[in-house]
Parts: C-alpha cells; sequence; structure tokens
C-alpha cells in the first residue's frame, strides 16, 4: 500500500516528505495506522551520527490502531489501540529472563535497518528504505512485530501515549525497574527533560525523601517541583555538590544521569554518599574518572540502564494505570504539533523550548 513518510537520505539531512510502498504484514507482524509519535533525541542522534542507513524512516514512540494482521498474530485484534515501543528477539537468554532491554541482537534489530527476517517492509522507487527501532513511526502507517506493540487502554488518548515506548519508559523504569529505591531513600535527578521529569514523578510513586531536581533552566526546575522534586537547583547559580550534601546529610542514595555531560556524570558520582548508585541513561562521550576516588573508594555504583530495564507490554499498562490515577501525569510535559511540521518539533526540542514533542499523524 501506499503510505506518506518524513523520510531521511543522508546524515544530518532534512526530512522529507515522500510516497512510499508498505508491505503487508508477514508472519507475526501486525499493520498499525499511526494516530501520534513522540520525537526522541534518540531519532536526532540517529538522524545526525549515522546510527542507521540511509534512506531511513526515523521515529519510534509510535501509537495507532491496529488495522491488519500477519499470519501467526495472537495476542492482538483489528481496532486494538497499541503503543509501539523496541524491538528485540523474544528467545535469547536475556529476553526470556524479563531484560529484553539487553536483547542480544538489540542494536541490529533497532538500528540495523531491517525487520527480523533481514528484508525490508518499506519501499520508494524500488529500492529498500531503512526501518528504525521495528517501527519507523514518522509515517501514517507502520508494520510491526506483535512482540513490541503494547496493547492499551482505549479509555486513554492514544495520541497521549506514544512516547511510553521509549522516553518515558526510560525514565520510569530506570527508578522502579532498576534502582527501586527503598522508602524514604534520597535521589538526584540530572536534567529535566523527559527522561529526568519522568524519572522525578516514578521516585515520587516510590516514596523518596528527597527527590533532587538539577537543571540549567528554572521553567523546568519549576515543573520538576509540580512533579515531585523536593528541591531544585540551577547548577548555573549553587554549588551543586554542596547543596545536595547539606540537603541529605551526606549525598543522595541514588542518581540518575540523563545529561550525557561528562562534568555532570563527574558531579552525580560526586554527590552520592558512600554505597550509593547512579544509573547513567544519557548518551555520554568517551570521558575519564579516578575510579579509586570516585568509586571504588567509598563503595559506589555506576550502572548503565537502556529503555528503563522495561519489559514494554507489562510496564508501559502500569504507568498508564499510574496516570489515570493521577499518580504519574506525563501530559504535562508533552505538545503537540501537526505531522508536518516535523522540523519545529525537532527544534523545539533541541532548544529546550518543548520538554516532549508529540507529532498528531
Amino acid at each position: 500500500m501506499e503510505i506518506n513518510a518524513a523520510v531521511t537520505e543522508s546524515l544530518a539531512g532534512k526530512f522529507i516528505f515522500q510516497k512510499l510502498e508498505l508491505d503487508s504484514p508477514k508472519t507475526g507482524e501486525i499493520k498499525i495506522k499511526l494516530v501520534a509519535t513522540g520525537v526522541c533525541h534518540t531519532d536526532a542522534v540517529a538522524r545526525d551520527l549515522g546510527l542507521t542507513p540511509f534512506p531511513v524512516v526515523l521515529g519510534h514512540e509510535g501509537a495507532g490502531i491496529v488495522e491488519a494482521l500477519g499470519p501467526g498474530v495472537t495476542g492482538l485484534k483489528i481496532g486494538d489501540h497499541v503503543v509501539m515501543s523496541f524491538a528485540h528477539c523474544g528467545h535469547c537468554e536475556n529476553c526470556l529472563t524479563g531484560h529484553p532491554t539487553v536483547c542480544r541482537t538489540f542494536n541490529d534489530l533497532n538500528f540495523g535497518g531491517k525487520m527480523e527476517d533481514q528484508t525490508s517492509r518499506i519501499h520508494h522507487s524500488g529500492k529498500d528504505v531503512s526501518n528504525f527501532f521495528g517501527q519507523s513511526s514518522f509515517s501514517n502507517y507502520a508494520i510491526v512485530h506483535e512482540r513490541n506493540a503494547v496493547k492499551v487502554d482505549q479509555d486513554v488518548d492514544i495520541a497521549l501515549l506514544g512516547p511510553l515506548g521509549c522516553g518515558i519508559q526510560t525514565g520510569a523504569g530506570t527508578v522502579l525497574n532498576r534502582l527501586k529505591p527503598e522508602f524514604a531513600t534520597s535521589i538526584a535527578i540530572y536534567g529535566c527533560g523527559a527522561v529526568g521529569l519522568s524519572a522525578i514523578m516514578a521516585a515520587k510513586i516510590a516514596n523518596c525523601k528527597h527527590i533532587i531536581a538539577v537543571d540549567v533552566h528554572d521553567s523546568r526546575l519549576e515543573l520538576a517541583k509540580e512533579l515531585g522534586a523536593t528541591h531544585s537547583l540551577n547548577g548555573k547559580k549553587v554549588d551543586v555538590l554542596q547543596e545536595i550534601k547539606s540537603i541529605t546529610g551526606g549525598g543522595t542514595h541514588y542518581a540518575v544521569e540523563t545529561t550525557g555531560a561528562p562534568s555532570v556524570v563527574k558531579q552525580c558520582l560526586n554527590a552520592l554518599r558512600p554505597l550509593g548508585t547512579t544509573a547513567i541513561v544519557g548518551v555520554t562521550p568517551e570521558m575519564k574518572i579516578d575510579v579509586h576516588n570516585d568509586l571504588m573508594a567509598e563503595g559506589k555504583s555506576m550502572i548503565g540502564v537502556i529503555e528503563g530495564d522495561s519489559v514494554p507490554r507489562v510496564f508501559i499498562p502500569q504507568l498508564i494505570d499510574y496516570f489515570k490515577a493521577g499518580k504519574f501525569p506525563f501530559d504535562k510535559l508533552i505538545k503537540f504539533y501537526d505531522f508536518k511540521n516535523i522540523e519545529q518539533a525537532f527544534e523545539d526540542s533541541k532548544s529546550g523550548k518543548t520538554i516532549k514533542p508529540v507529532l498528531r499523524i
């Protein structure tokens, strides 16, 4: 069938709207009519650093309605509302033990440009167009494997839900699934974008005593306080390390680092108390740390977390339940854009004007 998609043809290239051909779903796959899709930093990184072959249809926070089923699909039916999340094989050791975010073929399935059978579903003038994250949601239709589609309640606006598939589940899951803070402990969140603010909401759900938001934009810090932060620190105006140690009586038990800035990574390590743990979720370049003084000498831990260590088909419905109960108001992060304004959405995300842009398809 013919679809309308925003195509990226080259490194750091502009989005070009094109009519493409989409194959029918194969075994285990479904066809989804997109309603909306989030704009995520990972899309920009893939475009600007060439993480996937060009030309490509990016987008990986899609939400929509099931329109067709391929052979062998049993868990979904036509008309179901679904959120699309990352691709994973479903049968390696990590997938089978509840850690599909570190699927052994994660990079190939999400960034390799092909579906699991190593063929393409999207074509232009007889040539293959790369798939992204097993979905390519910058389009009005997508083919996705049923294991990567999460059935969601139809009483919640489906247009809101796409960002749960990546950015929001990353922040919330890092706290609730991986760090699992104990009652009345302290946590610092570095960077108050969509991932960081989601982590703050999760820390409130976990009943952390001190939830410290760190950013350099007062507007984001104000929203962080509204969403559950007990303290907010502007890194341009205060000594963050000194303030955190004063607030917590020696440092935080936990930290979530979302910025990817080496200086902030060092800061979050130094602001931990002995035996503290920091989770790194930002895309961080090569950097140096003093392993003895920054880490080992006080028994600290630094861990990497992908996609919040989530099982999307379990975790996303849980987040929606918290949203419906008024305990996870992620809708406050979202601003809608028409699909045709995709370039503006990316620019507003980059500048910080919009925390989580969502494209209405």
